[in-house]
């Protein structure tokens, strides 16, 4: 038990859940830290203290950050939730959530349903009429967004690619024109070939971020063109957990008509810098050349 200093007296400090009034009925998703202990929430501490069962993807992790953070298991059941056991453990889960017990669900690292087995849980939950709570926090894709450098207002999370070869150039070939920054998971073994593949399929120029360990102690960024970064990890065998990320592709100038379109639903919640900064960056166009568009029809209205 943590304790704090008052006029030279020591006074203890309640752990997390102390005090805390029972939880309400129902499944609570919790996100768990991807590296740094200390980056899971207050609230998600509160709910692991308090509800009535756990179930987690890897009991073991969880019950590690349970101990770091002083919070007992006691006799509440601790159940295994993964991909190998949905199918027999998931009845049992939803049978203590249809009798009005509160459930806690962690994945093993990051937010649940996000390449998590927390998926098929929620829906079935959902289909029994039980109310599905989040505590949002910690999240590998959000994390890599923010230190990739790379556009943020739209982007696309795509999970894993396969993994053989020729599969996973036919997988990639489906997002190459989407208009947003993709976003994948991808495993150290073949992080220098999805990287190959990415230059076949996307090009050599596309901007890019792949980012390892993030929020753990060799946290690693590396950012450059798609063929730049495939010739940095070539032959490298890296260890750590991946995240990659593609800019949206800039080859194809957008018509005026669309940047008509983009400039008259922007400039109708926005002044006129703003918005033809925004369409300059979403289009790939020159922003002096937008922002003269942006004029012309403020003038016109």
């Amino acid at each position: 038990m943590s304790e704090t200093h008052e006029a030279g007296r020591s006074l203890p400090q309640p752990g997390p859940g102390a005090g805390r009034k029972p939880l309400g009925p129902g499944l609570y998703f919790i996100a768990t830290p991807i590296g740094a202990a200390r980056d899971i929430t207050l609230r998600a501490l509160d709910i692991l203290a308090s509800a009535e069962m756990i179930a987690a993807e890897d009991t073991r992790t969880l019950r590690h950050l349970m101990e770091i953070h002083g919070i007992a298991l006691g006799d509440r059941p601790l159940v295994s939730y993964h991909d190998h056991n949905g199918a027999t453990a998931r009845p049992r889960i939803l049978r203590a959530l249809e009798e009005g017990r509160s459930v806690v669900y962690a994945s093993e690292a990051g937010t649940p349903l996000v390449a998590d087995p927390g998926y098929q849980l929620g829906r079935a939950a959902i289909e029994a009429g039980v109310p599905v709570f989040a505590a949002p926090g910690p999240s590998a894709v959000l994390a890599a967004l923010t230190v990739s450098g790379l556009p943020s207002d739209r982007f696309l999370f795509a999970g894993f690619p396969p993994n053989t070869a020729s599969a996973r150039r036919k997988w990639l070939k489906e997002f190459a024109a989407i208009p947003a920054t993709l976003i994948f998971y991808e495993s150290p073994k073949r992080v220098s070939e999805m990287l190959t593949d990415l230059v076949t399929t996307f090009g050599t120029d596309r901007q890019a971020a792949v980012c390892r360990e993030l929020t753990k102690k060799f946290e690693e960024v590396r950012r450059g063109t798609l063929s730049e970064l495939a010739e940095a990890f070539a032959g490298q065998s890296p260890k750590g957990e991946f995240v990659v990320l593609i800019d949206r592709p800039r080859g194809r100038q957008a018509g005026p008509e669309d940047v008509e379109a983009a400039l008259r639903e922007r400039l109708a919640r926005m002044s006129v810098k703003d918005a033809a900064a925004e369409v300059a960056e979403a289009l790939g166009l020159p922003r002096r050349e937008i922002y003269q568009a942006a004029l012309a029809m403020e003038k016109d209205e």
